[in-house]
């Protein structure tokens, strides 16, 4: 399995767990979100992002690419085999290319996370593995990355979308205070049709690691019309029925602030997804609490 790769350490996070938090996000991911804000966190390996609107036409990117330079008119690379060296982001002087992802050993980035422990300490947060998908990474990569920040006494939370091997899963447990679990929809069929995958497994793991013991937390990012009907609330409902664990459900109102990393990708953003309207999200909320659970609102 290749080195896990990441993109972004990001600190002072109030959005992925309790307290103030340290989140890390790796590269790659098994599934392909139609609203997906973080592209650059799919694919496995790394890439370079270009923003034309940055760019000055200084050549000094073609100069050092090993490859064969880029098309200025198109900001793409003349050669088909980029490598994502990062030699034409590191010559760039303007920042209209950089390379996402880098790989960290475990130890240099426990010790970068460690920084953060008064924070941790004072605000009962902590250190969140996110995405992509942490647990599709290389196992004994992640496993060290969490007996390091656990024998430090540094609380994680593992952002997943349940879509890995259920073993993984379950090794992680011992080392993990909350996952937050995404669920984006109840059907099968449709989840494939927005995901690329259906949610079989990711039901399925739900179930097991709730049985073995752990604290979640189920996030559903909502996305109109895609999972924002009074059917699809009751089906999510009806597929969570008599998982054990589950502290809450977090709503997530769709957005597209991710939008143009899809341009500077190369690649085309999906279209017909809007952020639903307030009386929307209340009636979710209001199903979800008649069910029994405790919801809260996210951005």
């Amino acid at each position: 399995m290749a080195e896990p790769l990441i993109t972004d350490i990001q600190r002072y996070s109030i959005h992925d767990g309790d307290g103030i938090r340290t989140t890390v996000f790796f590269k790659g991911c098994p599934l392909r979100c139609a609203w997906c804000h973080n592209p650059e966190t799919q694919r496995f390996t790394a890439e370079i992002l270009y923003n034309a609107e940055k760019c000055s036409g200084c050549l000094r990117c073609t100069a050092a690419c090993p490859e064969g330079g880029f098309d200025l008119l198109s900001g793409q690379f003349v050669s088909e085999h980029c490598i994502s060296c990062g030699k034409c982001a590191e010559a760039c002087l303007n920042g209209a290319r950089e390379l996402s992802g880098k790989y960290v050993p475990p130890a240099e980035l426990v010790r970068q996370l460690v920084r953060d422990l008064p924070f941790y300490e004072e605000s009962g947060g902590g250190v969140t593995l996110s995405g992509g998908e942490v647990l599709a990474q290389d196992p004994g990569y992640v496993m060290e990355v969490l007996r390091r920040l656990y024998e430090q006494g540094i609380r994680v939370n593992i952002d997943t979308c349940g879509q890995v091997p259920e073993e993984v899963l379950l090794q992680a447990l011992p080392f993990t205070d909350t996952f937050l679990y995404d669920l984006k929809l109840a059907g099968a069929e449709e989840h494939r049709r927005y995901t690329g995958a259906d949610n079989r497994r990711i039901l399925s793991n739900l179930r097991a690691i709730g049985k073995a013991g752990a604290r979640i937390r189920i996030r559903i990012p909502l996305i109109d019309p895609v999972n924002t009907s009074e059917q699809e609330t009751a089906a999510m409902i009806e597929a969570l029925a008599g998982i054990q664990g589950i502290l809450s459900i977090d709503l997530i109102k769709y957005h597209d602030t991710g939008s143009g990393k899809y341009a500077r990708l190369g690649r085309a953003y999906g279209s017909g997804m809007e952020t639903p309207g307030e009386e929307t999200l209340h009636r979710i909320a209001r199903q979800f609490e008649e069910a029994g659970y405790r919801v809260s609102m996210g951005g």
